[in-house]
């Protein structure tokens, strides 16, 4: 029932505040210290660092934080859950579940009564704040026996004589309840009923903060790189915290700490009271600690987390939505997205291109993968300028928009016909054609063509460098006649016998395929240089002289 409750208020929190938190989070997370003081102001709120950390993994992911950003939020999430600890801290003085059922009630009413979602999900809060009561109330019942048990006792005696033990215990319950807070309250329980003592209770809530990110660990799964990074920056920052405190724990120092803070003889009155501010303290510590070293703790989450070597982040990450008012800044983060996408189109072609001339299926998944990114990140640039056009744009910014439209749509053209020759080379090792000596070269000639061209393409675009951009279109008109060449060259091999209709019919496929891909190169290039020609003012292009090809 409590870990029932729980979930229902941290729910209902995160209903009303969970888009206007990400919103905050995206917005002010520049500064480590804005970064700490957000994680645990907005951890305190929705009653749930997991629930925090979860979010702070997903916005790492979609690009929206970077990684140290993203280490000073957690770093913040993990103060801001010891305010359960608190609140439940008050049942040792104030005997609030009296009022439990009457706060469930006034909940459902709410929940029933209310025609708004908002309303519906405080209603839920107070249902939830109310059964967590309740359930720590059952619980504190049913603890209350054990104190006769021998045997119990002595199991507990052993834990408080074992500070290893008790912090192994405190990590395998939270890693098994998916809550720290519910393991902090168990113990703070179990403490108030006199079963265990302070010095027993804090090696577990030790144990507690590393069992606790097991949560984020498990949200990275499937994410990006960065957002693994950071669930193992999470964990990397609660084992650094427990392996420095522990001997403190040990030699009984941390403890006297916790005395000389709080006023008064510890009770079981107010034992819960030391074990919530031991449970803060330790976190408090561990960030003033390890705040100014946050560079070395991204080193060493980057460091278990290696990129493997065809690993790569398919996310945006140039794609700042806090740059729309500014349009100007906006398109400028668009071209860099799009620049990336193409480097993305680039690499797709190259290994495709040798997957089909060597027969070789080793980059077969990561050609899936670099397709996929490419699809992903047509729909993220597309969406982002869509935003862009909705502000006010300057006339040179209203020409620029679609021209990085049309080209990401280009691009997105190029990864679909670097996955038909992905499917041409699948299919010609099914069928065991051969392509002769002479034929691989041709393939290799005009896409070498094609490399170039993208290339100057790639710089033109990147350096704002009209030069280049009509060097590339020039290019065009070569890879047109190397495909009639090569088109007729291989209509000769078919004449002559020396393939197979198979043989032609795939390799007539690749070529079409390449020469499509030239042709939306093309289109890019044409596509900037018309907004180098219009964007840029007649000075740049009046330093050339002939017929434009924009004509």
């Amino acid at each position: 029932m409590f870990l029932y409750g729980m979930n229902l208020m941290s729910d209902g929190m995160k209903a009303i505040s969970s888009d206007r938190v990400k919103r905050i989070l995206t917005l002010l997370t520049k500064n480590r210290i804005i970064g700490v003081l957000l994680g645990t102001s907005i951890t305190a709120v929705i009653q749930s660092s997991s629930a925090m950390t979860v979010i702070t993994v997903g916005l790492v992911n979609s690009g929206l934080l970077t990684l140290r950003q993203a280490i000073g939020v957690i770093m913040g999430a993990n103060i801001g859950t010891t305010f359960t600890a608190w609140i439940v801290s008050f049942m040792g003085v104030i005997n609030i579940t009296n009022f439990a059922l009457v706060i469930v009630g006034i909940g459902f009413i709410m929940t029933l009564a209310s025609q708004g979602s908002a309303h519906r999900s405080r209603g839920q809060i107070l249902i939830g704040l109310g059964l967590l009561f309740l359930g720590l109330n059952f619980m504190k019942d049913a603890i209350e026996p054990l104190r006769s048990n021998q045997v119990i006792m002595n199991a507990f005696i052993t834990v408080g004589q074992n500070p290893i033990l008790g912090l192994l215990i405190g990590m395998v319950a939270t890693m098994i309840l998916q809550s720290s807070s519910a393991t902090i309250a168990i113990v703070q329980l179990l403490a108030f009923q006199g079963l265990i003592s302070f010095d027993a209770a804090v090696p577990i809530v030790l144990g507690e903060n590393i069992g606790t990110t097991i949560t984020a660990q498990i949200a990275a799964l499937g994410a990006n790189l960065n957002a693994r990074r950071a669930a193992m920056a999470h964990t990397l920052f609660n084992i650094f915290g427990s392996c420095y405190i522990m001997p403190l724990v040990i030699l009984g120092i941390y403890q006297k700490f916790i005395f000389f803070i709080l006023p008064g003889e510890l009770s079981a009155t107010n034992i819960m009271f030391y074990i919530a501010a031991a449970h803060s303290m330790f976190n408090i510590i561990n960030v003033i600690i390890l705040l100014p070293l946050i560079s070395y703790l991204e080193k060493a989450a980057i460091w278990i987390t290696p990129k493997g070597s065809k690993q790569f982040d398919g996310s945006p990450v140039y794609l700042d939505k806090r740059l729309l008012t500014s349009p100007a800044a906006a398109l400028l983060q668009a071209r860099k997205e799009m620049l990336r996408m193409a480097q993305m189109a680039r690499e797709a072609l190259e290994l495709s291109c040798n997957a089909f001339v060597n027969k070789d299926t080793k980059d077969f998944k990561h050609l899936a993968e670099l397709e996929d990114a490419i699809d992903n990140l047509q729909e993220e640039i597309t969406g982002y300028l869509v935003e862009i056009s909705q502000q006010k744009l300057s006339d040179a910014e209203s020409d620029e928009l679609p021209v990085w439209l049309h080209s990401v749509n280009d691009l997105e053209r190029i990864g679909d016909h670097t996955e038909n020759l992905v499917e041409l080379t699948q299919r010609s090792i099914r069928l065991h054609t051969n392509v002769p000596e002479d034929a691989k070269q041709e393939l290799l000639e005009m896409y070498n063509m094609i490399i170039r061209m993208g290339d100057l393409i790639i710089l033109a675009i990147r350096d704002s460098d009209h030069d280049k951009g009509y060097k590339a279109l020039a290019c065009e008109d070569k890879i047109n006649k190397l495909y009639i060449e090569f088109r007729d060259a291989q209509i000769q091999r078919l004449n002559s016998g020396v393939c197979t209709p198979h043989d032609g019919i795939i390799y007539i496929d690749v070529l079409n395929n390449l020469e499509k891909i030239a042709d939306h190169l093309t289109n890019i290039a044409q596509a900037v240089l018309r907004e180098f020609h219009f964007g840029h003012g007649e000075q740049q292009g009046q330093k050339h002289s002939g017929k434009s090809p924009l004509a």
